[in-house]
């Protein structure tokens, strides 16, 4: 699409019968504000659990159909996928990100043949996949290279919507890659199709263990504190979302929740007009069940508080693993 201003792109935001729902600012719960995280793997027949996160698993494609099934018969509507390979070496630049016969293409495929109306985001990061374990490229002394980082988070997020993907969510917090992804999204002629959901204020929390151990992608050496967000820096967090606004993002995502609330806040107060996401991440989820276990709190009330609050401070979607839960309490009286 050449020269056009890609901020000015909105049709990828309600292209889809789940993300027109999406630009609805609903104070009450329902269906389709709730996406789930599902983790794939390059093992197709895998059913595998995951022990820091109850009731979650690793799933081989040749499980979706089975998996998925109930609960979109339940009301699904939409998930968003991360990719496991064990099976292939990773790479400093994770090529396997895009493997056309890895776990996350052959899953958008395999969902889009057996639910061609439920929405399928895809997480675009590098870290699933790099043989360093961090978010994008890095330079010999093992900082971040930002400039190839987009690059290649582009061609990823590109290959995905190509793929069937509705939805790309970059979650790398590399600078500009909103723009770029946006860009090359424009450029394949997949800009007015595929949404971009981008996750704008991203912490660098201790939340996180939980899905590290599932996705396999915790850092082989430092950590992510040079590109995640301070956990006390409001004012970045607050530049942040608006710079990703600004640079066409159709919806913004802060991550985690739960102590950031104010963020969510915050953001609705800077792009009242855009979706606005946050992510339960698995610290929140598996605190939400110890809490539970040791008897101290009932866990669908204290589950149901949570998210009550992030609607209250003004998320209009959810990505929660205790979505197929809310597809069952949604349908029956407390």
């Amino acid at each position: 699409m050449g020269d056009v201003n890609i901020s000015s792109l909105l049709h990828a935001g309600y292209a889809h019968p789940t993300s027109r729902a999406w630009q609805s600012q609903s104070r009450n719960l329902t269906k389709s504000m709730f996406m789930y995280p599902i983790f794939i793997c390059d093992e197709p027949d895998a059913a595998k659990e995951l022990s820091s996160m109850p009731g979650q698993k690793r799933w081989g494609v040749n499980q979706l159909e089975g998996f998925l099934g109930p609960l979109v018969k339940k009301g699904l509507g939409s998930v968003i996928l991360f990719g496991v390979p064990e099976k292939k070496p990773k790479d400093p630049v994770g090529t396997l990100a895009d493997d056309p016969e890895g776990p996350v293409i052959q899953a958008i495929k395999t969902i889009k043949k057996h639910f061609p109306e439920l929405y399928v985001a895809c997480d675009v990061c590098l870290c699933e996949y790099t043989s360093h374990g961090h978010c994008g490229i890095l330079h010999q002394d093992g900082t971040i290279n930002n400039t190839p980082s987009v690059h290649r988070l582009a061609q990823v997020a590109v290959n995905y919507a190509r793929a069937g993907a509705d939805c790309v969510a970059p979650s790398d917090m590399m600078d500009g890659r909103v723009r770029a992804i946006k860009q090359a999204l424009a450029d394949a002629g997949l800009g007015g199709r595929a949404t971009l959901m981008a996750y704008s204020a991203k912490f660098a929390s201790g939340l996180y263990g939980p899905f590290r151990d599932a996705v396999d992608s915790a850092p082989s050496f430092g950590d992510r504190k040079c590109y995640q967000l301070p956990p006390t820096a409001r004012g970045l967090a607050r530049r942040a979302i608006q710079r990703d606004a600004n640079e066409g993002a159709d919806i913004v995502m802060v991550k985690p929740t739960l102590p950031y609330l104010d963020i969510v806040a915050d953001a609705r107060q800077l792009v009242p007009d855009h979706p606005l996401a946050c992510y339960q991440v698995s610290g929140e989820f598996a605190m939400i069940h110890a809490g539970a276990r040791a008897g101290v709190y009932e866990l669908r009330r204290m589950a149901e508080e949570s998210v009550q609050s992030m609607v209250r401070a003004g998320a209009t979607l959810i990505l929660s693993y205790f979505t197929p839960d809310f597809l069952d309490w949604l349908d029956e009286p407390q």
